[in-house]
């Protein structure tokens, strides 16, 4: 199922970056961080390929997005340093958490490559359309 669904939100994340005029790199993990499914967009910045990943990675490990995490992951925060846990991961905007529809968590979705706000916004429209 996930992989079905990991090319559909592939395909809307192109389709809304265009939209957007930004290349952008995409990546689809499972729930337990593990890649699905990765796209570099023509033009997207190298640095991006791992950012993504990252950002999909925090948002599934910890049932969270990312900018949620940020939040948090300030500077006297509660939850600060956790960047430099699991091998790195990235609390600023751009990852968010995929469920089923009942609810459970499948992955994580990340986008990268765009500013960060246009980073989220792509990330909500690709991973989360019925919204």
């Amino acid at each position: 199922m996930l992989d079905q669904l990991s090319q559909e939100i592939v395909s809307r994340a192109v389709s809304l970056a265009n939209e957007q005029g930004f290349a952008v790199c995409i990546s689809v993990v499972d729930d337990a961080g593990l890649l699905r499914a990765f796209l570099r967009m023509d033009d997207a910045l190298p640095g991006a390929i791992e950012v993504a990943t990252k950002k999909a990675r925090t948002a599934a490990l910890f049932r969270t997005d990312s900018a949620a995490l940020g939040v948090r992951a300030q500077p006297g925060g509660d939850i600060y340093s956790l960047e430099g846990t699991n091998g790195g991961l990235i609390s600023f905007g751009g990852g968010i958490v995929l469920h089923d529809r009942q609810g459970k968590v499948i992955g994580g979705l990340g986008i990268s490559g765009a500013t960060v706000e246009a980073d989220q916004v792509i990330a909500l429209g690709a991973g989360r359309p019925q919204l």
